[in-house]
């Protein structure tokens, strides 16, 4: 889901004294959330946008939303911090922020490298489905994307899949195949608030249909050793993924947030000549995770 911020709305954020943020280890500080959500909701119309985006998130059918920020990130610039604590404070009503990666700061520069590995999120190429931190035995409930700069040249729309319905299109079989404990992906370290390693792990991680994460990266069909049986389900599955896409560009100060529980994601190659383009013009995104209160979990 798309949702625009009214007009109204955009004058009265622009003014808004967001202080900030302090960090409680490597979780948004109460503190700092209970004053985002003081000057929020003194705006008109944010309680309004605030419940669409999380209906979008968690309701039947949702699982991804997409904020039209970019007239907020044209007054503020989409550089500021002003405008980074404003993505924040959104974030906020959803779940809490934090930053797994105790190197990195709460959101993280997701820029392009020519020179990287094409499927990783900063290379250049296509970037398969997948779910962040998938082998985090506690990932990221939600992830999510803010769009600083598009590819120059027009390519990367990002891609989203319904990730229960894909599973949902397939046979008992090889529904049976995911749910086993025949999988694993990447590697474990430096990291903390996402739980321990989980190795190996099924794929259907949850005890009803429907339910819990799909613990799905198609980089793990040709990086991990897998059992044959296996390996052509969870080929099914990227298969199903793909056939169920959906996908769009991000524009300068879009703000993506992807419920992990519901849907997984990627990216479109980028366009070919990504190095005549000039480093400080390359497509640039943030990412921020978030994780839902315990008592929201099961719902979210």
């Amino acid at each position: 889901m798309f949702i625009d911020i009214p007009r109204e709305l955009e004058a009265a954020l622009i003014n808004v004294p967001l202080p900030i943020w302090k960090l409680d280890g490597s979780v948004l500080a109460k503190s700092t959330m209970k004053r985002y959500r003081t000057e929020l909701t003194a705006t008109p119309q944010l309680e309004e946008i605030a419940t669409t985006l999380r209906h979008a998130l968690t309701g039947e059918g949702g699982g991804y939303a997409v904020l039209r920020l970019g007239n907020l990130a044209k007054a503020l610039g989409n550089d500021d911090d002003r405008f980074l604590r404003l993505a924040t404070s959104f974030a906020a009503e959803v779940a809490i922020p934090f930053s797994p990666f105790p190197r990195w700061p709460l959101w993280k520069d997701i820029g392009v490298k020519v020179d990287k590995d094409p499927g990783k999120s900063s290379g250049i190429g296509y970037n398969a489905f997948h779910m962040d931190l998938v082998n985090a035995s506690l990932p990221p409930d939600y992830t999510s994307l803010l769009c600083v700069r598009p590819d120059p040249l027009g390519g990367g729309p990002s891609i989203l899949s319904d990730a229960h319905a894909a599973v949902a299109r397939l046979s008992e079989g090889s529904r049976a195949l995911l749910a086993e404990s025949g999988y694993h992906y990447g590697t474990f370290f430096d990291l903390h608030g996402v739980g321990e390693e989980y190795k190996p792990f099924p794929i259907l991680d949850g005890s009803d249909p429907g339910e819990g994460f799909v613990r799905f990266t198609a980089k793990m069909l040709e990086r991990s050793q897998l059992g044959q049986a296996h390996a052509n389900a969870a080929k099914e599955l990227a298969e199903e993924l793909v056939r169920g896409q959906v996908s769009f560009m991000l524009q300068p100060g879009d703000y993506l947030i992807v419920n992990q529980r519901r849907f997984l994601h990627g990216r479109e190659a980028l366009h070919s000549g990504q190095e005549t383009v000039p480093v400080a013009d390359r497509r640039l995104l943030l990412q921020l995770f978030l994780r839902a209160p315990a008592d929201h979990t099961s719902s979210a």
